[in-house]
């Protein structure tokens, strides 16, 4: 299971998403957050979900990469709908007790499910897509009005692509430490909720003592090589908006339109 956790994971490549700018890429994902929750029927949120099989296709990624990303979420995703199936008002389908499944509660639970997994798989690819370096950058550059407040945006923007980088490396760290206590006869698998708990103990010490001593290495290197924050700064590579940064704004812009007018010609059903 913790192999299939690729968030925060890069993968090089030369499609019309990786080529796109940083920052278009940051807000066009922030755009689609929000887009997602505009559809208040099955055709808007059907093409909510086309669009997203769309980008899916032109960022030339492995269909099994995406896949294997929703993967560890899915028990969080069935739960989610469940509880969103019994929690409905309306003419009751089936009854059992206090619990009861209605059309309404069907709907709620496909929208439910169906959100959650384009949220996924939007911001999935723009870690997929974007290098942690560009990603630091674009997110710095489009945060860059707020330091007129003093607030510190280059140490935010710095401390969330720390955080991401290190989620692939911390995952597979995890999955080394609950070999090595497997090789040495550690079960954990069997037993109850509390046994299985208790059995994290040993491979949740380890990974916080690794954490903490990476963290101390990251730190000890930034200060060898002299890094003292943003200010005064330059970098390699300077972002420029191009023509293909332009039109996929333009797409995202008629798409959004697209599902305010289909909320307005047809009759929601949640």
């Amino acid at each position: 299971m913790l192999s299939d956790v690729t968030i925060g994971q890069f993968f090089p490549g030369n499609s019309p998403l990786h080529r796109l700018d940083p920052r278009m890429k940051l807000a066009l994902t922030f755009a689609y957050i929000v887009a997602v929750f505009i559809p208040q029927n099955g055709i808007g949120l059907a093409l909510a979900a086309v669009f997203m099989a769309f980008v899916v296709l032109l960022s030339r990624l492995p269909l099994s990469l995406v896949l294997r990303s929703m993967k560890p979420v899915l028990p969080l995703i069935l739960l989610t709908a469940i509880i969103n199936l019994f929690y409905a008002q309306g003419e009751a389908l089936w009854q059992w007790w206090i619990l009861r499944i209605t059309p309404e509660g069907i709907a709620n639970a496909v929208f439910i499910a169906v959100r959650i997994l384009c949220l996924i798989v939007g911001t999935s690819l723009l870690t997929y897509t974007t290098s942690p370096t560009a990603l630091t950058d674009g997110l710095e550059r489009l945060l860059s009005p707020l330091k007129v407040l003093r607030f510190p945006v280059h140490e935010i923007a710095m401390m969330m692509t720390i955080a991401l980088r290190f989620i692939p490396t911390l995952i597979e760290e995890t999955d080394k430490i609950m070999s090595a206590q497997k090789a040495r006869g550690a079960d954990l698998e069997s037993g109850g909720l509390l046994q299985r708990v208790r059995a994290l103990i040993p491979i949740l010490i380890p990974l916080f003592v690794s954490s903490f001593r990476r963290a101390y290495e990251l730190a000890t290197a930034m200060e060898c090589r002299c890094y003292r924050g943003g200010e005064g700064r330059t970098r390699m590579k300077q972002f420029r908006l191009c023509a293909r940064d332009i039109v996929s704004l333009l797409v995202m812009a008629a798409f959004v339109a697209a599902l305010f007018v289909l909320n307005g010609y047809v009759k929601p059903i949640i």
